[in-house]
């Protein structure tokens, strides 16, 4: 049984050496392998970002609360002074409690300035990620190209003539109105259905 096996695989890389699809298939094999770490790759970049972001909000968020609310407490405070002045002594008091508050907002809103520019720069991943991505897209097309290819290359002749009839190389610009082309995934699926796969 082994023997056979082996003669199988030999029969079966010999055959493809000869149609040289060897060098597809070792393509396709090195490409799938980059294509798993580039996707990882913008895991972790997303994973990343996300926690970047995560992480610049909470920061910013009780900055935030504590500048509304000491605005509101003091809003408060002046609203009750003009219905009714305060004593000197607590009217002062007020103006140094507001002077301390407009003194303390410049500080806060250069934190969350620095929060939310941090939020901004964890988006820069999705430049190069996107990239990534498009070019693990590039790799899975050239595959299936590769795989379509091979297929109608090696169908038997009876099937041959009907794949051909369904199907015409290369990018279709106008696609209205034709039959005769895959457009899209799900006949790329009645294609291989047809020819028994």
């Amino acid at each position: 049984m082994l023997m056979r096996i082996g003669q199988l695989t030999r029969m079966l890389r010999d055959n493809l050496r000869e149609l040289g699809l060897d060098k597809q298939l070792e393509q396709a094999a090195t490409a799938i392998p980059d294509a798993r770490d580039r996707l990882n790759y913008v895991a972790t970049m997303t994973e990343q970002a996300a926690v970047r972001a995560l992480t610049a909000i909470e920061l910013a968020k009780p900055i935030q609360d504590r500048l509304e609310a000491d605005a509101t407490a003091l809003d408060a405070r002046w609203a009750k002074w003009f219905d009714q002045p305060l004593e000197l002594e607590d009217a002062r008091q007020l103006v140094t409690e507001t002077r301390t508050y407009l003194r303390r907002v410049p500080d806060d809103t250069r934190a969350t300035n620095n929060h939310l520019m941090e939020i901004m720069m964890a988006q820069d991943f999705q430049d190069l990620t996107g990239q990534v991505i498009k070019k693990v897209m590039d790799v899975v097309q050239e595959i299936e190209k590769h795989l379509l290819q091979t297929l109608l290359e090696n169908i038997p002749p009876e099937k041959r003539k009907e794949a051909e009839d369904s199907l015409l190389n290369g990018p279709q610009i106008n696609k209205e109105g034709r039959t005769d082309i895959v457009a899209d995934q799900g006949q790329v699926d009645d294609l291989l259905a047809s020819l028994g796969f």
